[in-house]
């Protein structure tokens, strides 16, 4: 992802990739919302013992979401979902050439193997992770709470409510609740991500024709989101009903509860939003990490 031709200092590497992944994060989240809900879902059994859903896929969750709770609702989570980008867009993207650069030295010329890259990409994946994990749990908690009846007060008022109310009534660790799959998560769903997009750039940037524009980066960019979400969505789930619900003991629990319960397809609830999620997050991202490269860089 680096140009040789005209780097720029970490600090301004920092400011693209977290004010990117901010953006993306603020365009995209109604659909996050969408994928949280699908995924904490459970089975509710009616009347006559068959399965009842409240939501129906990624459609009918936004517009039930919207309906039941106002649109606004669809950005649930949005404060600690900024703060997590902030954080951890920020380390990961940031940090991922430095990274790569150091494993092969910096005299180095030429295609840098894909396994740098790969190695690099889970290292700065769990790193970031690790310290943004409390903004990744409160926007969890903050999106998993849906329409309440009348009289019930919600667990928390907002973001910095949700912080507080943590830490006082479950313990300052209760922040990091779900770090081990969130670390596996990340870890591997960046190293999908950023490996795959470095990798997809460099190999479309060799056909003739093709040149470092905005559509090679359009490209790239859906190539990495796919690859991401059908590798990281399993753990993904896990991620999200650990944070969501705090009845698991551990993340092996979560994982067999899960599978016993609600059998293998369950770790790809939320499928289709996840997809369309990421999908369109990595396009939006990555274009817009691109774009403010450039700028720095001072090209046209």
């Amino acid at each position: 992802m680096a140009d040789p031709r005209s780097e720029i200092s970490f600090a301004q590497t920092f400011l693209c990739s977290a004010f990117a992944a901010c953006f993306a994060e603020f365009c995209t989240i109604p659909l996050d919302t969408a994928k949280v809900r699908l995924q904490l879902q459970r089975k509710a059994a009616t009347v006559d013992g068959a399965a009842s859903p409240k939501y129906r896929g990624l459609l009918d969750t936004v517009t039930t979401i919207a309906r039941e709770e106002g649109l606004a609702a669809l950005w649930k989570g949005i404060v600690p979902g900024l703060q997590r980008q902030c954080l951890y867009g920020g380390l990961r993207i940031g940090l991922y050439d430095p990274v790569k650069t150091f494993f092969v030295g910096s005299a180095f010329i030429g295609d840098i193997p894909l396994y740098y890259k790969i190695l690099a990409a889970l290292l700065t994946g769990a790193l970031a992770i690790a310290v943004a994990n409390p903004t990744d749990l409160v926007k969890v908690r903050l999106q998993a709470e849906g329409k309440l009846p009348p009289g019930v007060p919600r667990r928390y008022s907002g973001a910095l409510n949700a912080y507080y109310t943590i830490v006082r009534q479950e313990g300052l660790g209760a922040l990091w609740t779900g770090l081990g799959p969130n670390l596996a998560r990340n870890a591997i769903i960046n190293a999908a991500e950023l490996a795959s997009y470095d990798q997809m750039k460099q190999t479309i940037l060799k056909i003739p024709g093709f040149m470092d524009n905005i559509f090679t980066h359009l490209l790239a960019g859906l190539g990495a989101g796919l690859f991401a979400i059908c590798i990281g969505s399993p753990i993904d789930v896990v991620k999200s009903r650990m944070m969501g619900d705090s009845t698991y003991k551990n993340t092996i629990d979560c994982f067999f509860k899960t599978l016993k319960n609600e059998g293998i397809f369950a770790f790809y609830k939320g499928f289709l939003p996840n997809l369309s999620r990421f999908g369109s997050w990595n396009v939006i991202m990555f274009l817009t990490l691109e774009q403010t490269k450039n700028f720095f860089r001072g090209a046209p």
